[in-house]
């Protein structure tokens, strides 16, 4: 459950499956109801070319049923079979089969002999057959023959049938298929179906599924037109499901690959709406991390402005964080205020230390010039002593002052690189210089707005003591110093001073900023205060690490605007 443990990816995982989950409800939902609207349809056009094929089988057996009422009260064949002379009648039988386009028509006379017999069915076909009496009188009291006339339910008429409906035919009869337009294979299954009635919903037929509707075609009520009624057919009227819904597997392809779209859509704005949300988060996140890896408790989180979607949530914790941040550094200013005030008062104890032994030389050094004839070697050893204790009494009382009184800035354009160079010639005069600081200056750092005599100062006093760690070591030759400038995030760029001495103890290392604080015999502890006062007076910070035997970094970061 890692993944899930970011706020990012849960909101994301959320709304990414609530899309998902109500696009596949829709998507299902839609498929399912085209599908059975589909088969709705199928079902109701089986059904209605069954209606069809009774209606248009009934049509004809009606048709038949006159035509052979017609021509049985024709006189002319009336004559022809009063004389019982079957090559006298079969012309006349003919002439008339043709002329109703019937499959067979049929002539006998009263004794049920037959007199003429014209055309034929198919001999698998359902041959349904009509007949009326040839009478002198319409009460058939003068009988003089019959006659029938045939319709055959065979291919041909399947085929009729079937372009008629727009569906496969077949018919049977006590239980046997007689004709369809289907392969003669098939026939035995679709026997099973002239038992039923009703809809079949799937007949399957080699690699086609079909839906079926089976009609009794009933034969009409005996009368004097009609045939005696004999075992009834039966019309299959079958279409294909594979073939009529096959344009749902495009239809759910398409509607799957919209689908698809849509969900990734879903997706990448879910994604988009959840980065919105906690990247504010994250960007005060990170101000909090890189605050605990450098110390730096005044950093400002810079939200980007002219977004498409501003969000007033995340531009209301951005300020309150740095509101936040301020009062931090505000505090800051004035407990460090306090802490230089309250140590004033160990102030006196440190100076009147660190002045006694200066004034104790300087005194014994005027006594000896209190005597007559001072040889010229005693009075020019006299003369520097003096001198050199007055220059060591001004740098403390420098050093009291810069401490215990506010900081003044004077702040204007500032080459960072030519300042850290002029800062290490400083730090280290002589012949040396080269040798004892290297720098590795980045060449697109921008002008920054400081006060650079006070930032120069600071860097001196820093890349002075490396030096004097350095020094301690009493190492040949030792490696430079290494003075390096670089960008940083948030508008801002930083200064590292990396030494190879001795490093700091661990227990030091909380205190090295502590006022009066120093490892050194000679120094006053003030260096490093004075230069934390001047760092976070411009805005920035000043952050050490080191490692015993390893060598010190100290890293300054400041604001390009202050």
């Amino acid at each position: 459950m890692t993944m899930l443990s970011s706020l990012t990816n849960r909101l994301f995982a959320a709304m990414a499956l609530l899309a998902l989950v109500s696009i596949a409800v829709a998507t299902y939902s839609a498929t399912r109801a085209v599908t059975a609207q589909a088969e709705e349809e199928l079902r109701r056009g089986v059904e209605e070319a069954g209606t069809l094929v009774g209606e248009y089988r009934a049509l004809l057996a009606e048709h038949f049923s006159r035509e052979a009422r017609l021509v049985a009260d024709l006189p002319r064949l009336k004559a022809a079979v009063s004389e019982n002379h079957a090559p006298t009648l079969r012309p006349i039988a003919e002439e008339y089969q043709a002329q109703l386009g019937a499959d067979l028509f049929v002539v006998t006379n009263p004794q049920g002999i037959e007199l003429a017999r014209i055309g034929s069915a198919d001999a698998d076909g359902i041959l349904e057959v009509v007949s009326v009496p040839i009478a002198i009188v319409s009460d058939t009291s003068e009988l003089l023959g019959t006659v029938s006339v045939g319709f055959a339910l065979d291919a041909r008429a399947a085929a009729r049938f079937k372009a008629l409906t727009d569906s496969e035919i077949a018919f049977g009869i006590d239980g046997v298929i007689r004709a369809a337009t289907l392969p003669r294979a098939s026939w035995t299954e679709l026997s099973t179906l002239l038992g039923r009635t009703g809809i079949t919903e799937s007949v399957r037929l080699g690699d086609t599924d079909y839906i079926a509707a089976t009609r009794a075609l009933r034969r009409q009520e005996p009368g004097p037109a009609t045939s005696a009624p004999g075992p009834a057919p039966v019309a299959i009227i079958m279409r294909s499901r594979t073939e009529r819904l096959q344009f749902l597997s495009g239809l759910h392809k398409t509607v799957l690959l919209v689908a698809f779209a849509a969900v990734l859509a879903a997706t990448l704005a879910s994604y988009a709406i959840a980065r919105s949300v906690t990247r504010p988060l994250g960007a005060v996140t990170a101000a909090m991390r890189n605050m605990a890896a450098t110390g730096d408790l005044t950093r400002r989180i810079t939200l980007p402005s002219g977004a498409r979607w501003e969000d007033e949530d995340a531009r209301l914790l951005a300020t309150t964080f740095n509101a936040m941040t301020d009062s931090i550094a505000r505090f800051q200013r004035e407990a460090g205020q306090r802490e230089r005030l309250s140590s004033l008062g160990r102030l006196s104890t440190v100076v009147a230390h660190e002045i006694r032994n200066p004034l104790m030389i300087i005194k014994t050094a005027l006594r000896g010039l209190r005597q007559d004839h001072v040889p010229p070697a005693q009075l020019r050893a006299a003369v520097d002593d003096i001198d050199e204790e007055i220059t060591r009494l001004n740098h403390i009382v420098s050093e009291v002052l810069d401490f215990a009184k506010p900081i003044r800035f004077e702040l204007a354009p500032v080459d960072l690189n030519g300042l850290c160079a002029d800062a290490a010639r400083a730090a280290t005069p002589g012949p040396e210089r080269a040798a004892a600081v290297r720098l590795d200056l980045a060449r697109d750092l921008p002008p920054i707005v400081t006060d650079g005599e006070r930032l120069r100062l600071a860097l001196v006093n820093v890349l002075a003591n490396a030096q004097q760690a350095v020094a301690a070591q009493g190492v040949p030759a030792p490696p430079p110093t290494r003075l390096i400038t670089m960008r940083v995030p948030h508008d801002r760029v930083a200064i590292e001073v990396r030494d190879h001495g001795p490093g700091i103890e661990a227990e030091d290392l909380g205190r090295i900023f502590d006022p009066f604080f120093t490892t050194r015999r000679t120094g006053t502890g003030l260096g490093l205060a004075i230069t934390r006062n001047i760092i976070e007076g411009l805005g920035g910070s000043i952050t050490v690490r080191s490692e015993r035997a390893r060598g010190t970094q100290v890293r300054i970061e400041l604001p390009i605007t202050t």
